[in-house]
């Protein structure tokens, strides 16, 4: 099986972001934030992350790329209670992901499999937050054995469904990836994975585009009480 898929119907070209000004007067460069989701010890997804970061960096959609790996990120497992501030390490660590969230105009989530589903510091880490999620766009590069990864995406469209996030159409799904990546941090496939990072970044950031503008005009807070 090939390492790396793509589900897609047509291929994207994307603008040029950086270089034109949306119609929302807003000319700051359109903000992608990258999540390494996997914390386990000896975990393969930063190769498969490194990677998408440089394909996104190169991208004409996106003026910059900032990568946010989930294990150096920790939140307990133990909320506080609705009416209680969380301890100050806590505070500390959940501040600073706020503000990286929602500064970021589309995200991206970098996910293994696990038992047919995501990691749970992931979603642990998803249900932190609510509003930097939402109007906003996601994809999804997942990897694992067969499946590749596409059960975890599939049940994370859900969880990012109900937090008022769009998640686009084709995301990368690399298959059995482990000793398919060169020294040089590329997967064999390259050419074929590279096309396939264009398509789906060319939809988000037609839909960072557009939902950045739709938040300016009306912010979405309002449209759900």
């Amino acid at each position: 099986m090939n390492a790396v898929t793509v589900t897609t119907t047509s291929t994207t070209t994307a603008t040029d972001s950086r270089a034109t000004t949306p119609a929302n007067g807003d000319a700051r460069p359109t903000r992608l934030a990258v999540l390494y989701g996997s914390v386990r010890e000896g975990r393969f997804g930063p190769v498969i992350g490194d990677w998408f970061v440089r394909e996104a960096e190169g991208h004409s959609g996106f003026g910059q790329v900032d990568t946010i790996d989930l294990a150096d990120h920790q939140l307990p497992q133990a909320f506080p209670d609705f009416a209680a501030a969380p301890p100050a390490e806590t505070a500390r660590v959940q501040d600073g992901l706020a503000r990286r969230l929602a500064a970021a105009d589309a995200f991206v989530v970098v996910t293994p499999e696990y038992n047919h589903s995501f990691p749970a510091p992931l979603k642990n880490t998803i249900d932190w937050f609510h509003a930097e999620w939402q109007a906003k766009p996601v994809g999804f590069v997942s990897y694992g054995g067969m499946s590749g990864g596409l059960r975890a995406v599939e049940q994370l469209r859900q969880v990012f469904a109900e937090l008022h996030a769009v998640t686009v159409r084709d995301s990368l799904s690399f298959h059995n990836p482990w000793g398919r990546f060169q020294e040089d941090g590329r997967p064999d496939d390259h050419e074929k994975a590279a096309v396939a990072a264009r398509g789906m970044l060319g939809q988000l950031d037609w839909w960072a585009t557009a939902l950045r503008e739709a938040r300016t005009k009306s912010p979405y807070a309002a449209a759900i009480g």
